[in-house]
C-alpha cells in the first residue's frame, strides 16, 4: 500500500450509533469510540476530506418511542438529539488526537454545534477539518441513511462509506443462511428490487439520482476504513453498473 494514493478525494462515512456502543450494545464504549477516531484520523492524514453522518440508535430510536406511547414525530426529534450526543463524543475523541473537527446540525443549537450551511461545510473539509453532520435531515420521518445520501450529494462526496457489522451486501441474511453469497458489486435497482437492507429506499434513490456510489463494508475489522479508501477489495460497491457475486 506504500506509495499508493487514496482512491477517493472526499468521502462521507456513515456510522450507526451501535458502532459506538461496542459489545455493550447501548451507550458509548470509550474503547470503540477511540478506535474509530484513530481510524478516521488515519484516513484524514492521507489527505482525504472526511465527513461523517452518525446515527443515534445506541441511545434512542424514534420508532422505539412508539412503543412508549410517544408520537412518531416527537420520537424522531428525540432520535436527532441522540445523534448530536454521539457527534459531540466523536468530536471530543478526534480532537484529543489533534484532529480539527466541526459538528454541524440542521437545527439551531449554538452552544454545541454550528448550523449546517453547505458552503461552510465544504470550506471546513477543504481546510482539512473532519465535519460531523448530526441531527439527520432535521425533519422527522427521515432516517440518518437518507441524511447521509443528502449530505453526500450536497458536498459532492466521491462515495458514501457505509460502515456496518457485516462485510458487504449478501443475496440473503448471512447470519441466518450459511450459504449466503456476498456481492462484489450490485446496482441500485437490484438493491431496491431485491429489498436488500443496504440503506432505506429513499437514500438509495437519492444516491442513484446523483450517481453516488455506496461502499458497504465491515467496520468491525480494524483498519477497514483505510483499506476501502485506498481501493482495496473490501466490501460491496453499490452503483450504476451490473452486479457480480
Amino acid at each position: 500500500m506504500e506509495g499508493r494514493r487514496p482512491r477517493y478525494r472526499r468521502v462521507l462515512l456513515k456510522l450507526s450509533g451501535e458502532v459506538l456502543a461496542g459489545k455493550a450494545g447501548f451507550g458509548i464504549d470509550p474503547s470503540a469510540l477511540m478506535r474509530l477516531s484513530r481510524e478516521i484520523k488515519e484516513v484524514r492524514d492521507l489527505g482525504v476530506q472526511v465527513a461523517v453522518v452518525i446515527g443515534g440508535g445506541n441511545i434512542f430510536r424514534g420508532l422505539s418511542g412508539l412503543e412508549a406511547g410517544i408520537d412518531r414525530a416527537t420520537g424522531d426529534y428525540m432520535g436527532m438529539l441522540a445523534t448530536l450526543i454521539n457527534a459531540l463524543a466523536l468530536q471530543s475523541s478526534l480532537e484529543k488526537l489533534g484532529v480539527p473537527t466541526r459538528v454541524m446540525t440542521p437545527f439551531e443549537i449554538r452552544q454545541l454545534a454550528e448550523p449546517y450551511i453547505r458552503r461552510r461545510a465544504i470550506r471546513h473539509l477543504e481546510k482539512g477539518r473532519v465535519v460531523i453532520f448530526a441531527g439527520g435531515t432535521g425533519n422527522p420521518f427521515f432516517t440518518t441513511d437518507t441524511a447521509a445520501a443528502l449530505r453526500a450529494a450536497e458536498i459532492e462526496a466521491d462515495v458514501i462509506l457505509k460502515a456496518t457489522k457485516v462485510d458487504g451486501v449478501y443475496d440473503k441474511d448471512p447470519v441466518k443462511n450459511k450459504d449466503a453469497v456476498r456481492f462484489k458489486s450490485i446496482n441500485y435497482i437490484d438493491v431496491l428490487d431485491r429489498g436488500l437492507k443496504v440503506m432505506d429506499s429513499t437514500a438509495i434513490s437519492l444516491c442513484m439520482e446523483n450517481s453516488i456510489p455506496i461502499l458497504v463494508f465491515s467496520v468491525v475489522e480494524p483498519g477497514n476504513i483505510k483499506r476501502v479508501v485506498m481501493g482495496e477489495d473490501v466490501g460491496t460497491i453499490v452503483g450504476e453498473g451490473g452486479h457480480a457475486k
